[in-house]
């Protein structure tokens, strides 16, 4: 499977499939500039800089005027005040399988501190699944599936013992909110388990590094 994590952590997320599928905007219009001329898809997770990078968004935009743009209801006005037009964008809704000829998007709900989705992107032969800033995954099953990308934020021993830490020193960041809006390598690790066949690959996305 031809694919490119260009970035993802919490400065910026991209990611291409097969060279015509972009999922997530997070990085400079720079980092894409190898990339952008072949893409067929731009798929949009959340609103968060990391996911939407307004500025990338409008050069895309500008740059590949017929350049379709993928997303749920939430991301349809930042989309048009980036200046894509609204006949290139494709509102999507959960659990409904759509028709893009070289490949098929089913968009996934997900749970962070902002509205958020992932995606399932069936080509014919070979299939794919997206999920990062989420708290859960519960409910949701990709058997069989041939790549993972499923985000594996924090360990979560690791992050219980800096909390204590940080309590101890009345420090309150990043370690106080991520348990309720990501998922852990823990949480990915059992879904990987309950989910990957012989043949799968995974990648752990969105990984926190500690500063």
């Amino acid at each position: 499977m031809n694919y490119k994590i260009i970035s993802s952590c919490s400065t910026g997320n991209a990611t291409i499939l097969r060279d015509i599928i972009l999922i997530d905007c997070g990085v400079t219009f720079k980092r894409l500039e190898k990339y952008y001329k072949k893409l067929k898809l731009v798929l949009l997770t959340h609103i968060h800089s990391d996911h939407f990078k307004k500025e990338t968004i409008k050069k895309l935009a500008n740059e590949r005027p017929t350049l379709r743009f993928a997303c749920c209801e939430w991301l349809l006005k930042p989309l048009l005040e980036c200046g894509v037009l609204r006949k290139n964008i494709d509102v999507l809704d959960f659990g409904i399988k759509y028709n893009y000829k070289l490949f098929k998007i089913v968009p996934i709900k997900l749970y962070h501190d902002v509205q958020q989705c992932g995606y399932r992107i069936l080509f014919n032969d070979y299939k794919v699944i997206y999920m990062t800033d989420t708290k859960t995954v519960e409910g949701i099953s990709a058997k069989n599936y041939d790549l993972y990308l499923i985000e594996g934020n924090y360990d979560e021993d690791e992050i219980s013992e800096r909390i204590k830490q940080k309590q101890q020193e009345c420090k309150y960041v990043y370690e106080f909110r991520t348990k309720d809006s990501h998922l852990s390598k823990q949480q990915a690790s059992e879904f990987l388990l309950n989910n990957m066949g012989e043949n799968s690959e995974y990648v752990f996305m969105h990984e926190h590094i500690e500063r």
